[in-house]
């Protein structure tokens, strides 16, 4: 199986976007964006998951098998999200019937 060498150049430019994600995090942080700070925040931590993933992890490079290995992770994930929100909004609902 041929290995795949990633050049010290891609991990420079990787980290210094790391670095100015993380700083762009901090200084998003000082500012009030209403109901747009969460969705501002988890943007860029998805943004420096993707690219840990893709290059530290060397996912980029790897097979299609590994590929799907981590698509059906991520998937995975959500549906776990989906279900706790879903019990999590739904909670008042529920406890309006029983009389609580």
């Amino acid at each position: 199986m041929a290995v795949h060498v990633t050049s010290k150049t891609i991990y420079f430019l990787v980290f210094l976007a790391l670095m100015v994600l993380t700083a762009l995090t901090v200084w998003v942080a000082f500012y009030d964006l209403g109901p747009w700070s969460d969705i501002v925040a988890m943007a860029i931590a998805v943004t420096k998951a993707t690219l840990v993933v893709l290059f530290f992890m060397h996912v980029y490079h790897a097979t299609r098998l590994t590929k799907l290995v981590v698509v059906a992770g991520f998937f995975w994930l959500l549906i776990l999200f989906v279900f706790t929100l879903n019990d999590y909004f739904t909670r008042d609902t529920f406890l309006g019937v029983l009389g609580k």
